[in-house]
């Protein structure tokens, strides 16, 4: 039953905070997506990781900025309603319930392709069904048991990717699995160098790369359930970065040295055809395994913030009243539930267009989670405004370099957008974010009427 009287629940400790953000950063952008940004860049991938990362952590400081004054679980949805006006909050917030709905639909398509890997015999739509509905009842449960479920979760594949590394580094210089023969670094640069599609290669990958950082910012979703937010979401942010940023150049930089970059294909996780490939009896298994955790763990972490973003609009009068009611147990069940259906459009398009599927997603979401980003930077640029200058010196959390920083990630996500126009499978992005925000703006108009 719901409870007028019931508030979300400080129920997550900094443990369960630190593998959110990774469990909701982790996932297809490293384990699938990958495969097309390898393909775009070869092994240069790496400087776009990096590139990126930086850009990342200037959001992610800015967001941290903000949350550690106020630790509200709409986060920066309520940021943009309070410091850009109930437009900026509207628009922030739907879009951002809209991006975990549509990074949801990525996570759940190619979990079907990590099965079919096993029982190739199995539909699609048919395992995106099957996770829908698991999902669905795990997010039911109370914040502390969708916490504890996360945590260990996200914690299989930040172990598994370490052992991957590790492992892969034995390959390299010890030659194991290869009949004691190391594999060297060669495969880094004589397939037609280290930067073999020149910048423009480079360039076009910003964009998967991008797609592939969307979570992080959970964050910010985390703080209005924290137990302690003025220590766990600096600890959180600082840490997620430079992690996320070994993970990933950790571990696409191991997998294109045990295999050449231009014979990564794009059928299934290409950590799992590398690891067939070298001949490492059931390590294939063990990474597929891990890769549909990964999907798991990051789609987990999806559902949670649509549902605390439906409720949080609800309380800002920017949604319906009807998610703005908790179950007994804290959770918005409401909100949850509307997203797990609107979610039932993945499985039709696993059933509609298979091959298309993860392409169109991610080009969408990646507009979606640059528009978030944006208002994010937005928003602590006027909450900087808003604050004297002894109120600014007593910031616990504070952007470094300020406003430089701010002002340059801003441009970065502009020409991230403009570079979607170059890919083909991208530009479908650039047709559906006006609708959508069209969409937007006379649901608003209609709202305040």
């Amino acid at each position: 039953m719901e409870d007028k009287s019931k508030k979300l629940q400080r129920g997550l400790d900094n443990r369960h905070i630190q593998l959110i953000a990774l469990g909701g950063s982790i996932g297809v952008g490293l384990f699938y997506g990958s495969s097309a940004t390898i393909q775009m860049a070869g092994p240069s991938i790496l400087l776009s990781y990096l590139i990126g990362g930086l850009v990342i952590f200037t959001i992610m400081r800015a967001l941290g900025e903000m949350a550690v004054e106020e630790p509200v679980s709409g986060s920066f949805s309520t940021y943009a309603n309070r410091y850009l006006g109930p437009f900026a909050g509207y628009l922030t917030g739907w879009t951002y319930w809209f991006m975990w709905i549509v990074v949801g639909m990525a996570e759940i398509t190619v979990v079907g392709v990590y099965v079919n890997y096993w029982y190739p015999e199995i539909p699609g739509w048919l395992t995106a069904l099957v996770v829908l509905i698991v999902m669905t009842l795990i997010n039911l449960a109370n914040v502390k048991a969708f916490g504890e479920f996360e945590f260990w979760f996200a914690m299989i594949k930040v172990v598994a990717i370490i052992g991957m590394i590790l492992l892969g580094l034995g390959i390299i210089f010890l030659g194991i699995g290869n009949g004691g023969q190391p594999i060297g670094l060669d495969n880094l640069w004589i397939h037609g160098g280290f930067i073999p599609n020149g910048m423009e290669g480079i360039l076009l990958s910003l964009v998967l790369v991008m797609f592939s950082f969307g979570g992080v910012e959970l964050v910010g979703i985390t703080a209005g359930e924290a137990k302690n937010p003025q220590k766990s979401i600096p600890s959180a942010i600082n840490n997620v970065v430079w992690r996320i940023l070994i993970f990933y150049i950790g571990a696409l930089g191991i997998m294109m040295i045990l295999y050449p970059w231009n014979e990564v294909g794009m059928d299934g996780s290409p950590f799992v055809m590398i690891f067939d490939n070298v001949g490492i009896p059931g390590a294939s298994h063990i990474i597929n395994f891990v890769v549909i955790t990964a999907a798991l763990s990051a789609f987990n972490s999806g559902l949670f913030s649509s549902g605390r973003m439906l409720y949080n609009l609800s309380l800002q009068k920017n949604g319906p009243k009807y998610f703005g009611k908790l179950y007994k147990n804290g959770s918005p069940r409401r909100g949850i539930l509307f997203s797990s259906l609107v979610l039932l459009v993945a499985v039709a398009l696993n059933y509609i267009v298979p091959e298309k599927v993860f392409l169109y997603i991610s080009a969408v979401a990646t507009v979606a989670v640059i528009t978030s980003w944006t208002i994010i930077l937005l928003t602590q640029l006027k909450f900087r405004k808003s604050k004297t200058e002894k109120e600014v010196e007593q910031l616990k959390f504070k952007v470094p370099l300020f406003p430089a920083t701010t002002y340059l990630a801003l441009i970065f996500l502009a020409f991230v957008i403009v570079l979607m126009a170059f890919i083909e499978d991208m530009r479908i992005a650039l047709i559906v974010a006006p609708i959508w925000f069209i969409i937007l703006y006379i649901g608003y108009k209609m709202k305040i009427k």
